[in-house]
């Protein structure tokens, strides 16, 4: 039999941030205890900032009646000359049973003690009151707080708790409080309890109660309101989904509101308008003619049918927020970019301060500059380290010390205000960067890239090696950058030559790092190629003697590799290859195969070889090589390679290894599994 069940559990306003990064485990937790129950079944949960619902349509009333059994230790070895040894003892205890209850059983082909017992299953609502304060003490929310004389704690005092099984309600204690048929609204239409004549009479009563409790429903009447707004007002309101996460979270009954603040606050870079509204405040802000204006959008919580004072109330609010960006706008104008104090702040213990980083880090892009010269891209070495010089400055601004997400945003503002190139501001702005798609120019990669580079390479030269899910200065998003950034804008950068490279080396600590920072690096790829399998990847990257780290060349052969290994006869191609390698394997051919010693088979694939290998100035790409492939079986249809003569024995592998050498600068094709 089922009914439906409602649990309700009332709480003070609850804060959203902690709210929605516990939402995904809520629902997990709570059948994780019906499943521990016996009563697993389908459920919706519900929110609001007063309030965590479970709405259950059709609930067991009762645990099915079951089965338990219980597997001993064979019966050979429990009971000695009819005797039951302890360990036969300390079975039946554990079954709550006398000795001679015990039966036998055949398990893994062999006989063991064993006992079965049925259990009536519980009626569920009896079960109720234990379940639900398992489930809220699973809940995470971060911090705390303990109330009253209560000695346990949750994020906030909850304030009433209403189970009903069917038409019945559930006696249940949560936190000293007593469940009762009752429910609460919106505070200003009715602020005491509200009582429920039944189950269904509860979402009635919320709605006439002015609560909204489902959270789709409340995004969606939020945005059709937005659209309301933007259509009358011809203005266009840009939606965070995160903020609108939280403004979700925040309201049972959202209505947005249009709102002005003073023109002349729009003497602020649009960010830091932004930052103050939606950090501080939860505004939307507001553009017209794809610009900000003077104007935001807040989602009140309010019953009202004038909503001008609320209006009011939020401008006069937003008013000394953004008085206190300007002052700290002028403020930072009139002191300028400075890395004054900088010397000061310690970056991490082993690696020295900020200024220290700088110094590093100017080196480091000098570096990349020479091979970026070298691959055909030329940028200026002084521009790229006055913009290294000035990167950090802003950290010392008052509007970044107010502000920390606008680090880098107003460096550029305050750069382009004291007359510095458009390149170097761009760069300022861009050095925190995690996607090559972001990257504006070869001369932002770059700064960007020397400023990851000194970060991952100190870390791992002072042993903080992210282990596990542990990754506290996130040094796997920054390989993952340096690698998107590299292959966007065509930096020509081997990060294996760059971390051996003895210039790199003498900015750091002695220990040796550098194994451990490659295979990091190898073990990024697959997240930056996850549609390629991985073994071709580790084909591809692990060489010999250093693991092929060089970019852009990387980028290409795994990406030809991962070509041919779609095709239809990819299996059977590759096999062949492999076949070449173990022909090959633990010898060393030296050497070019003599011409003359060649019969009419060996002589087509040394021709096919030919043509191929002349058929491109660089060399011929994977799907060129893999032409070779009728040729090569041919082959080994009409030519036995390991003759008893070794003369012949010998020539022929060093054809072989002539053509195997070609594929073998693509991958090592013995490791690739399809």
């Amino acid at each position: 039999m089922v009914k439906p069940l409602l649990i309700e559990i009332g709480v003070e306003e609850l804060p959203a941030v902690p709210l929605l990064k516990e939402l995904n485990e809520i629902e997990k937790k709570w059948a994780n205890v019906l499943e521990k129950n016996g009563l697993l079944c389908e459920f919706e949960f519900y929110y609001t900032p007063r309030r965590l619902v479970l709405w259950h349509r059709e609930f067991k009333t009762h645990q099915e009646d079951r089965t338990e059994e219980f597997y001993g230790a064979p019966v050979e070895m429990a009971i000695k000359d009819g005797i039951p040894t302890p360990a036969a003892l300390g079975f039946a205890k554990k079954c709550g049973v006398d000795f001679d209850q015990v039966s036998h059983a055949q398990k893994g082909g062999k006989e063991v003690l064993y006992y079965s017992k049925n259990i009536v299953g519980k009626e569920s609502g009896a079960l109720l009151d234990e379940m639900i304060n398992q489930w809220i003490k699973t809940l995470s929310f971060g911090k705390s707080m303990r109330w009253g004389s209560n000695t346990e704690s949750f994020i906030r005092p909850i304030r009433w708790v209403n189970v009903m099984l069917g038409e019945e309600q559930v006696e249940t204690e949560l936190f000293g409080v007593q469940s009762a048929p009752s429910t609460y609204v919106h505070r200003i239409s009715h602020f005491g309890a509200m009582p429920l004549s039944s189950i269904h009479d509860y979402f009635d009563v919320l709605k006439n109660g002015s609560v909204t409790l489902f959270p789709q429903e409340r995004r969606e009447n939020i945005l059709k309101a937005f659209a309301s707004l933007e259509e009358e007002h011809g203005i266009f309101i840009d939606i965070d989904e995160d903020l609108l996460d939280e403004v979700v979270a925040i309201t049972e009954h959202p209505t947005p509101l249009l709102g002005k603040f003073d023109e002349s606050f729009l003497e602020l870079p649009p960010e830091v308008i932004i930052t103050s509204m939606r950090e501080h405040q939860r505004y939307f802000p507001v553009f017209k003619e794809g610009k900000l204006i003077n104007a935001f959008v807040v989602v009140s919580n309010a019953l009202a049918d004038d909503f001008t004072h609320v209006i009011e109330g939020n401008e006069r609010v937003l008013r000394p927020r953004l008085s206190d960006a300007l002052f700290f706008y002028h403020n930072d104008l009139k002191k300028g970019l400075s890395t004054q104090g900088l010397e000061k702040v310690v970056f991490m213990k082993g690696l020295g301060t900020l200024q220290e980083k700088i110094e590093r880090e100017k080196k480091i892009v000098t570096y990349i500059q020479h091979y970026c010269y070298v691959g055909g891209i030329e940028l200026d070495k002084e521009l790229l380290t006055e913009t290294i010089q000035n990167a950090k400055a802003d950290l010392m601004s008052e509007m970044v010390y107010e502000f920390t997400e606008l680090q880098g945003i107003m460096g550029a503002y305050y750069a382009l205000a004291e007359g510095k190139s458009k390149e170097i501001a761009l760069a300022i702005k861009e050095q925190y960067y995690f996607n090559g798609d972001e990257i504006s120019t070869p001369f932002s990669a770059v700064v960007n890239i020397a400023i990851k580079l000194d970060t991952l390479i100190g870390m791992f030269s002072i042993g903080e090696i992210p282990t596990g899910s542990r990754d506290p200065f996130a040094l796997r998003r920054a390989v993952n950058g340096i690698i998107s950034i590299a292959l966007k804008h065509q930096i020509p950068l081997d990060l294996s030559v760059f971390f051996r490279d003895e210039k790199v080396r003498q900015l750091y600590s002695k220990n040796d790092y550098i194994k451990n920072l490659e295979l990091f690096v190898i073990e990024r790829l697959a997240g930056v190629y996850p549609s390629i399998n991985n073994s071709i990847i580790q084909a591809v990257v692990n060489r010999e003697n250093q693991p092929l780290l060089d970019l852009q060349a990387f980028d290409i052969k795994v990406k030809q590799v991962d070509e041919m290994a779609k095709s239809s006869d990819a299996k059977e191609s590759f096999s062949l290859i492999k076949r070449l390698a173990n022909i090959l394997k633990d010898e060393t051919i030296a050497g070019m195969p003599d011409g003359d010693l060649f019969n009419e088979h060996e002589r087509k694939l040394f021709d096919k070889f030919s043509e191929i290998m002349t058929t491109s100035v660089t060399g011929p790409n994977l799907e060129m090589l893999f032409e070779i492939k009728k040729t090569l079986d041919d082959f080994f249809i009409n030519v036995m390679v390991n003759d008893e003569n070794e003369t012949l024995r010998t020539n022929r592998k060093q054809l072989l290894d002539l053509i195997y050498s070609e594929f073998d600068k693509f991958a090592d094709f013995k490791q690739i599994t399809l």
